[in-house]
């Protein structure tokens, strides 16, 4: 008698991968089903999406394949399958998804979503390069991205319209002895958005030659964007005719 009942007996370990097991299946068929909405982006991403975004936010997904598609529809389709044979393509995507899973904003998933079609239409970069930028875009959050932009094109009465729209973040804040404690707070937050930019190789200090006094010293007068900088800008949407 015994013995029947260890037979009858569940193990709660195995139970509980059942259900884990099941509620991925669950999700990953949500995401495919919600997914297949969308013409032509949907379909490629469904296929990966229930392997990437089990647990995660479908309807993000969904926002994001419908970003992905409005630029996918200006590169020919056969162009675009030949590309999902591509290891490192799909490695993309994958990456894409993840990121995508995660995003609070548009703006992101548009970020996101033009890069993954500018690795297909540009033949200026590589998928494992775009990958890497991706990657790199995956480290700064919005406001990051914001400062990036904003050493595009750092000369004084110009860009007006970005300036005036996200003054809330560029209105620059100097610290001094009389600060008060916020406003202490408010540079010390920029100066760590500066610092993480180029710490990731995006901005650099921009050095000037001191001659007014004995000898020459190097002078730091800020930072400046690089070359790395300008590539992501461009691959994630802020061309130099976006500008204009």
């Amino acid at each position: 008698m015994e013995r029947n009942y260890m037979d009858q007996s569940e193990d709660p370990n195995k139970e509980r991968t059942v259900l884990q097991n099941s509620r991925a299946d669950y999700v990953a068929s949500a995401a495919k089903s919600a997914l297949g909405i969308v013409p032509f982006a949907g379909s490629l991403l469904a296929e990966i999406a229930g392997n990437v975004i089990p647990n995660q936010r479908i309807d993000r997904i969904v926002k994001y394949a419908e970003a992905l598609e409005s630029r996918l529809s200006k590169i020919e389709q056969a162009v675009v399958k030949q590309n999902m044979s591509d290891e490192n393509f799909t490695d993309l995507v994958e990456e894409s998804l993840r990121q995508a899973a995660r995003s609070l904003t548009e703006e992101r998933r548009g970020y996101i979503s033009s890069l993954v079609s500018n690795s297909i239409s540009s033949d200026d970069i590589e998928h494992y390069e775009s990958k890497h930028l991706l990657r790199i875009l995956g480290e700064l959050n919005d406001i990051e991205i914001i400062w990036l932009r904003f050493y595009l094109n750092p000369v004084m009465g110009c860009d007006t319209d970005f300036r005036e729209k996200h003054d809330h973040i560029l209105n620059p804040v100097a610290a001094h002895l009389l600060s008060s404690q916020p406003e202490l707070d408010k540079s010390t937050m920029q100066n760590s958005y500066k610092e993480h930019l180029a710490s990731l190789g995006l901005l650099e200090k921009d050095i000037d030659m001191d001659a007014s006094s004995r000898g020459v010293k190097l002078k730091t007068k800020g930072y400046k964007i690089t070359s790395l900088g300008r590539l992501l800008l461009r691959e994630v949407g802020f061309s130099n005719e976006r500008l204009r």
